[in-house]
């Protein structure tokens, strides 16, 4: 596999990671098979209008693989004053939204590189604090958090209608 260039972004790459986020969408159904899901292409709708509104904040980014003109992976962060409501944090913190690599390219590296981007542009944006969800079941995250520093510090429960 060709290394894949990474570009730093806004809201003008917010489509070319369609394809990536229905795939992440269809993983999380792995872990929670149970649930009632939105099909590939509402939840799209809704998350894509949803990282429009993240990236107008100012500080907000997305980081886009592509191997050729094809991207293969990305990682979408916003920026949103401080301080945390419980801990003690900065008076910005960045909240990884979304971080998905293409099926075929996961177990590559490609995390980690996305992952250690996210940190340098983090810090050269002078935000030291990071936040983060995982869906339940997916061990394979937490792992790669947990390796990276982060920590598990909430739970969350819910009751949906669907």
């Amino acid at each position: 596999m060709v290394e894949p260039r990474i570009l730093l972004g806004g809201a003008e790459l917010v489509p070319a990671v369609e394809h990536l986020w229905k795939a992440l969408h269809a993983h999380h159904q792995k872990g929670l098979p149970d649930l009632a899901y939105h099909a590939p292409d509402v939840s799209w709708s809704v998350r894509s209008d949803e990282y429009r509104e993240w990236l107008a904040r100012p500080g907000s980014f997305v980081l886009v693989a592509y191997s050729g003109d094809v991207p293969v992976g990305y990682a979408l962060v916003e920026v949103v004053d401080g301080p945390e409501d419980t801990w003690v944090t900065g008076d910005r913190i960045a909240h990884l939204q979304s971080l998905s690599i293409a099926p075929g390219w996961r177990g590559t590296g490609l995390g980690t590189a996305l992952a250690d981007r996210v940190d340098a542009e983090l810090q050269a944006r002078g935000v030291h604090d990071l936040m983060l969800d995982v869906v339940e079941g997916n061990t394979g995250a937490e792992r790669f958090y947990e390796r990276r520093g982060l920590r598990k510090v909430m739970t969350i429960y819910a009751r949906f209608s669907g």
